[in-house]
């Protein structure tokens, strides 16, 4: 038996390391790809696509740092991504702690109804979403891209946080409650801040998925003065279709706010998605 498991182990092991090459291969390829050619020249990329700069061109760069268009479509990234992960944390926090915390009849089957909305694209509710945001007149409108982005991010954030919130000890609440301390108070004062590792993980989730979104910014803006990062590399390649350096500059210098921020709090995920799996 323990020779099966050996022999099991040393097979499964190389084959472990070509799927983590491979992976990585097709994800860190193209993103170094854009980045270094950003530092070329068109003539540079037409004469070697898959060249290193020779020289090092910064002036691709510098025209996009300098241009209005990018920090003005950063800025729209920015206020929609904030008032989405915030909706989606005060809305996430509060559901989830309904579903972890109360007993009520049908309790199972709204859990099993946000999890079913894992499932659903925002596609299939694309013609409907934009009918309803004119009907609001939500359209042009930071609320009117940020409101559908916080809703279909509550599935992922209520699977998170309901077990994590579900394994804190109703010891703790029992005790507040005798403190004096009100449903509202324990979740307020006890029960937040012991689920800040699960909070900041679907914060941050919620902020990188609102940053990298395409298709809603797509279905409420129109105007480019109110376009995102992703509509403004859109509208950015249309423009100038023939500098694929220029073009790649700008792309990955709006990959550069997300993929810092992701990096950064990578550790956070880890920890909030382990102890939500454990509870």
């Amino acid at each position: 038996m323990a020779r099966q498991r050996t022999a099991a182990l040393t097979l499964g092991t190389p084959f472990t390391y070509l799927t983590v090459l491979l992976v990585v291969g097709v994800t860190v390829i193209p993103l170094l790809f854009t980045i270094l050619g950003g530092f070329r020249t068109n003539a540079q990329i037409n004469n070697a696509p898959a060249g290193w700069p020779d020289p090092w061109v910064l002036s691709n760069f510098t025209d996009v740092f300098t241009s209005e268009v990018f920090w003005n479509a950063m800025g729209n990234s920015a206020v929609i991504a904030v008032i989405a992960t915030g909706l989606t944390l005060v809305v996430g926090s509060m559901a989830a702690f309904a579903l972890s915390r109360y007993t009520f009849k049908g309790r199972e089957g709204l859990y099993t109804l946000f999890t079913i909305g894992l499932l659903f694209p925002v596609t299939a509710a694309a013609l409907p979403l934009y009918l309803l945001l004119r009907e609001l007149g939500l359209l042009e409108t930071s609320l009117g891209v940020a409101l559908p982005q916080a809703a279909f991010a509550l599935p992922i954030t209520i699977v998170i946080l309901r077990p994590f919130m579900a394994a804190i000890p109703g010891e703790l609440e029992d005790a507040a409650a005798m403190d004096g301390a009100s449903r509202l108070g324990f979740f307020w004062r006890i029960l937040l801040p012991l689920s800040r590792p699960a909070l900041t993980t679907v914060g941050i989730l919620a902020f990188v998925t609102s940053w990298n979104a395409y298709l809603l910014p797509l279905l409420v803006l129109s105007n480019p003065d109110n376009f995102t990062l992703p509509l403004g590399v859109a509208a950015f390649q249309s423009q100038f279709s023939q500098d694929t350096a220029k073009i790649l500059a700008y792309t990955a210098a709006s990959m550069i706010p997300a993929i810092g921020f992701f990096v950064f709090a990578e550790r956070h995920i880890v920890g909030g998605l382990t102890g939500s799996v454990k509870g």
